[in-house]
């Protein structure tokens, strides 16, 4: 007999009202299926596809429900006009309620969550304020630790400063610790994504949410302690947009948490470690 290959899952995209507010929303697999909910990080120009595209078929073939919006005030979402004013505390609230009328909206009771950088914040953020929403979660490069913001993450909060390409290519190499990933290909990318930043909307979230006037999102001792989902922490060794003891501190204070520390990778543990990742979420969310 020959063995025939099949297809990857399609991979779909809507607009979906959530809320008060509208969501691009991409999908893969059976809506009947668990779901998990991929939540991206912030950045100039940062959207679900170029966080996750690559991984909702793998998660779809493997029996899930595969979904990653993008976050309210990214990417082809909505972006509100006026802008919050209550800087990122505000906006992470927002964005997690965007998200759990999404879940309502396509008739999803419970999900994983999967939250890198920001989008971590923003899991937990959920888990307080709609705990019987979540399954188990994942926390990869996420942020939320009471820890100052390297110089890296400085480039990402005054990118506007400077919105150039020069400026973008700039920023993307301090995601990896590899910068052979952008396979001589960094100005190219650099220009798309910049292009996309430049969107006046794009400006306007961006600015909103990293409002210097405000404190950003950090989770006290006792607020981790009192969410009990199980969770999984993954960050990069060579992180340098949240150093690793992030992780160690989410990791520490979560009261059933594991943490996996991967070496050689920054803060696209999901594009970086790839395969590596993916076997982590498959693993944790199967037993």
């Amino acid at each position: 007999m020959t063995a025939t290959a099949t297809a990857a899952p399609e991979v779909s995209s809507a607009d979906i009202a959530a809320g008060d507010h509208r969501l691009r929303v991409y999908t893969a697999g059976s809506p009947t299926a668990p779901a998990i909910l991929f939540i991206h990080g912030s950045g100039p120009g940062v959207s679900a596809p170029s966080n996750w595209e690559h991984l909702l078929p793998v998660f779809a073939e493997a029996g899930y429900f595969a979904i990653a919006p993008d976050v309210l005030g990214f990417g082809d979402s909505e972006h509100p006009d006026p802008a919050p004013t209550g800087g990122m505390v505000e906006y992470v609230d927002l964005r997690s309620r965007s998200l759990i009328a999404l879940l309502d909206a396509l008739g999803v009771e419970k999900a994983h969550l999967v939250g890198n950088s920001m989008g971590g914040m923003i899991t937990l953020r959920i888990a307080q304020i709609a705990p019987e929403r979540i399954d188990k979660m994942v926390l990869m490069g996420s942020g939320g630790a009471p820890i100052p913001p390297s110089d890296d993450l400085m480039k990402l909060i005054t990118f506007y400063d400077d919105p150039s390409d020069e400026a973008m290519a700039d920023l993307l190499v301090r995601f990896v610790d590899d910068t052979e990933l952008f396979a001589g290909k960094l100005d190219e990318i650099a220009a798309d994504r910049g292009a996309k930043a430049r969107r006046d909307e794009v400006r306007r979230s961006h600015l909103a949410t990293f409002n210097p006037a405000h404190p950003p999102v950090k989770y006290t001792e006792e607020e981790l302690a009192a969410i009990p989902h199980r969770a999984l922490v993954i960050h990069g060794r060579e992180d340098r947009m949240l150093p690793v003891r992030a992780g160690y501190y989410l990791a520490e204070n979560l009261p059933d948490a594991e943490l996996h520390v991967l070496p050689h990778a920054g803060h696209w543990i999901q594009i970086e470690r790839a395969d590596r990742f993916a076997e982590l979420l498959t693993e944790f969310l199967a037993h």
